[in-house]
């Protein structure tokens, strides 16, 4: 879903907000947490909402989306393959040339530090072009 896509009158960040409301359980509140980290390592970051309604977030382009299941929260980073992992975070799409993921399940806790450090760094690679 591109931006003109967006019902009228409604910005990213608000169908993102949306979508944290009708979630209505704990992914609702991991994704809440994660969008709060991301906005926190990178005041800069553009909130995009895209495909079919895919939580976006971007800086000099893709740092990574927030995806919602059943089971799970994926945190997929555009371009983790290029990026150091020191943590072991990423838990998902580890095959890839390219995306690297985070699988977060209810209960998660979720590494502060770490991922604020990757974050950074995916933002880092995007402005480093």
């Amino acid at each position: 879903m591109s931006k003109s896509a967006l019902p009228e009158g409604k910005s990213p960040s608000q169908m993102i907000d949306g979508r944290i409301s009708e979630l209505g359980d704990w992914r609702g509140e991991l994704l809440s947490r994660l969008r709060a980290l991301i906005k926190q390592a990178d005041p800069e970051v553009v909130e995009e909402w895209k495909w079919r309604g895919v939580p976006v977030w971007e800086h000099a382009g893709m740092i990574c989306t927030g995806e919602t299941y059943k089971s799970v929260v994926k945190m997929t980073f555009a371009k983790g393959a290029s990026l150091e992992d020191p943590s072991g975070l990423f838990n998902s799409s580890l095959e890839g040339n390219t995306r690297r993921a985070i699988d977060f399940h209810e209960g998660d806790r979720i590494d502060e530090q770490a991922l604020t450090a990757l974050i950074r760094a995916a933002v880092a690679l995007n402005t480093a072009r």
